[in-house]
């Protein structure tokens, strides 16, 4: 472990001794005491920091890296970061192939960092020639003085979590640690601290979690690479599509798999019950643990490694619409004022039944809307949509100069903001295309079909 000191000479130096924090709110229903071991601690806001260091540094010592070289490594971000600024402080140019499924806040980190990006298919199988992998040994020969850390296979990996993580985790938990759980992608953090931690005490139980999608579970299970078992997967950092050598199976007691929903909510989760903004494999890790919780007993001391900040997700499992999109989110909206949350705080669009036609068209236009009520010292006197001002238009042509009074429709119906959605619902129909739903502070707000479409789905 690198030492603690009061004032430390460059970022490299802050590296490690990262908190050990007790979950709480979330592991209500476990039998006994879960810690995390929060990675994000790291200066590069992940675990990956400790063995980019480790590789790079190890590189030096056996000459493959000379001063004013460029290192290039295939990575999903966090490694990346790690040797931006390892590359930085040391000076050595960086260039970075990832799969396009990683996180534009990812890309953006690193190309902050001074680091060059080449974005590769996720698509194609490892030793497609547009794959992230052979994108950068390609890079490696092609560019002289480059060295190609291929995390995957690099003994520093695992060194780097034998010689920090390992022993900090033993250290922090005072030696009663029982069980470690913790994601697998390149396998380093895992082989690394199991061993560190089966030489301490053959008992600890080292359980890894996979995705659905990757081969880990079924070959520790069976010894057989199948790549049936290959598929795409969204979640980001853990499963892989080859076997890495830093992958020590012997260490590993378990496998479990998650889900890529499963895993993304249990992310938001972890966020809004115990105040830690992680990564979406964080949530991975956390969620193969929930599943395992019945083989728990009390007096078990459980410690998670959560690998990164949630920063890097902001566009993805912290964002409503990107979880809609894939149907992981299910609505929490159960009543009329939930559906107006968003906007309760803007004004009601509408327009005076004394109003040419014409303005009121420019209103529905410039707001972006199809429906509009018609209002009249605070109240409700009909309703407008763009179906009937069409039907009416081409009817009468000449009709936008008229007033809304003469084509305004009957009010829409208005509701209390305790209604169920599913009662609002039923509201809408051919004659009624939006509702109305009245707030404690008095103020009136529109529901239209698109909203209860997405409320519901």
């Amino acid at each position: 472990m690198r030492p603690i000191k009061k004032v430390y000479d460059n970022i490299l130096e802050t590296i490690g001794h990262t908190p050990m924090i007790r979950l709480n709110k979330i592991v209500e229903d476990f039998p006994c005491e879960v810690l995390a071991k929060v990675e994000y601690f790291n200066p590069g806001n992940s675990v990956k920091d400790r063995m980019a260091l480790t590789m790079i540094e190890n590189a030096e010592k056996e000459g493959l890296l000379k001063p004013g070289g460029t290192i290039i490594e295939c990575t999903s971000g966090n490694t990346g970061m790690g040797l931006a600024l390892a590359a930085i402080v040391k000076g050595y140019k960086l260039i970075c192939t990832l799969s396009d499924k990683q996180s534009k806040e990812k890309m953006d980190v690193l190309r902050a960092l001074g680091a060059e990006i080449y974005v590769c298919p996720t698509s194609v199988p490892p030793e497609h020639p547009e794959s992230y992998y052979s994108v950068a040994d390609r890079l490696h020969k092609e560019i002289p003085n480059s060295y190609y850390p291929y995390q995957y296979d690099n003994p520093g990996n695992a060194q780097a979590h034998y010689e920090s993580t390992g022993p900090e985790i033993w250290e922090q938990t005072e030696g009663k640690i029982t069980h470690f759980v913790v994601g697998v992608g390149t396998g380093g953090t895992i082989s690394g601290v199991g061993k560190y931690l089966k030489e301490k005490n053959p008992d600890i139980k080292i359980w890894g979690i996979d995705s659905y999608g990757s081969v880990f579970k079924k070959y520790h299970e069976t010894g057989e690479f199948d790549e049936k078992e290959i598929y795409s997967y969204i979640t980001e950092g853990i499963g892989e599509d080859i076997l890495p050598k830093n992958v020590d199976f012997g260490v590993i007691d378990y496998f479990e798999k998650v889900s890529d929903k499963d895993g993304a909510l249990a992310t938001r989760e972890l966020a809004k019950k115990e105040g830690l903004f992680l990564g979406y494999s964080c949530g991975s890790a956390f969620q193969g643990l929930r599943q395992l919780k019945n083989q728990l007993k009390p007096d078990d001391v459980v410690v998670v490694l959560f690998h990164d900040h949630g920063s890097r997700y902001v566009g993805k499992v912290y964002n409503d619409d990107w979880m809609r999109d894939r149907g992981f989110l299910t609505t929490e909206n159960s009543t009329a004022g939930d559906l107006v949350k968003a906007h309760e705080h803007l004004p009601l669009v509408s327009v005076k039944p004394d109003e040419v036609i014409a303005g009121a068209i420019q209103k529905m236009q410039k707001h972006s809307i199809s429906q509009i009520p018609v209002i009249q010292e605070g109240e409700q006197v009909g309703s407008l949509d763009d179906a009937q001002l069409f039907q009416a238009m081409i009817n009468d042509p000449g009709l936008s100069e008229k007033f809304v009074e003469n084509i305004m429709a009957e009010p829409f119906p208005e509701v209390d903001h305790k209604l169920d959605v599913k009662e609002v619902a039923k509201l809408i129909n051919k004659e009624n295309s939006a509702v109305l739903v009245k707030l404690p502070s008095g103020s009136k707000h529109i529901i239209t079909k698109q909203d209860l479409i997405t409320a519901l789905s």
